[in-house]
């Protein structure tokens, strides 16, 4: 499609639902209020054997770390070691100990991240109504400070979108919709309940392992797409928190209207749902697979960051 002819968000989303004051006009973390201490221990309820999966993406993977186009991987760097003190320049500490450090340069959103509800938006408003400006020089509202005070506690379902329609992985271009959601939830024999944490994997990363050159010289991931009918269905749901294992949480551009990052828009800046992306839920999948248990406790707070547009973040499953 055209770059003329993509019709503007405020166009695409004119009769979207919107959650903007639900929860007062200086709320900042949104549809994360849905949580409560009955979520929690609905979550908890969930813990019947003691696994734990962790689903952070390895930083400084030797195979390379999947980003959005435009960012850079992180880098560390060794600032300290035992060559320090073979050179004669390490600090002299009591006692003669030596030491390592390193320090990390990297895009707040090029890992597992948490997106705070200021990263995107259209109209000169993010989440909630609070004015753009509002993000000049760092987020004074709605960054990922609060979301990280809160923390995200809760039940959340797996839905395997890949292994529900047969493949290793989804392709680029590849979309599905909140009807795909729950056919995969009824072929899992899995319910997924209200104020549920929805978790889908794609295992479209693969294809940036097998070949990075190849995956970003037609940049589009698999994904959600846009609906008014999928927006209102989150909204019913009371979905508080959207975690995939892709760069973007949802397909990059919408083969429906050519617009890129529509959900970004419906469903976090107008509803307030938290994104968490590049998740690697290998493992978690590969169990719920061989047990047919779909459910499980999840935790995750991302890093305190004063005024972020987001942040890496160690997000944990326990069945």
């Amino acid at each position: 499609m055209a770059d003329a002819a993509v019709p503007d968000l405020s166009e695409i989303l004119a009769d979207s639902p919107t959650n903007w004051g639900r929860w007062g006009p200086d709320d900042e973390v949104g549809s994360l209020n849905y949580l409560t201490a009955a979520q929690v221990l609905a979550g908890a309820a969930q813990i019947r054997r003691g696994a734990v999966f962790t689903l952070q993406r390895l930083i400084g993977d030797p195979h390379g770390d999947p980003v959005w186009p435009g960012r850079s991987p992180a880098t560390r760097e060794m600032t300290l070691d035992e060559s320090h003190w073979d050179d004669g320049k390490g600090p002299a500490f009591p006692g003669g100990m030596h030491c390592a450090d390193d320090k990390l340069t990297a895009s707040l959103q090029g890992s597992t991240q948490y997106d705070a509800l200021g990263h995107v938006w259209y109209d000169g408003q993010i989440w909630n109504g609070f004015d753009s400006r509002t993000t000049i020089g760092g987020l004074s509202r709605a960054s990922v400070a609060p979301i990280a005070e809160r923390g995200v506690v809760g039940r959340a379902v797996l839905l395997d979108i890949a292994r529900h329609r047969g493949k290793a992985y989804l392709e680029p271009y590849e979309t599905f919709d909140h009807e795909d959601l729950i056919a995969c939830a009824e072929y899992q024999g899995t319910e997924i309940q209200p104020r549920d944490i929805v978790v889908i994997r794609t295992n479209h990363l693969q294809l940036f392992f097998e070949n990075a050159v190849e995956f970003y010289s037609d940049f589009c991931e698999s994904g959600l797409v846009y609906s008014r009918e999928l927006v209102s269905w989150f909204q019913e749901m009371e979905i508080p928190n959207l975690v995939t294992d892709t760069i973007a949480n949802e397909v990059t551009v919408d083969p429906n209207n050519g617009a890129a990052l529509v959900l970004h828009n419906a469903l976090m800046r107008n509803l307030g749902v938290a994104f968490t992306e590049i998740c690697d839920l290998e493992k978690l999948a590969a169990d719920c697979a061989d047990d047919g248990v779909y459910t499980f406790f999840y935790v995750a707070a991302p890093l305190k960051i004063n005024e972020a547009t987001g942040s890496p973040v160690n997000p944990v499953a326990i069945k």
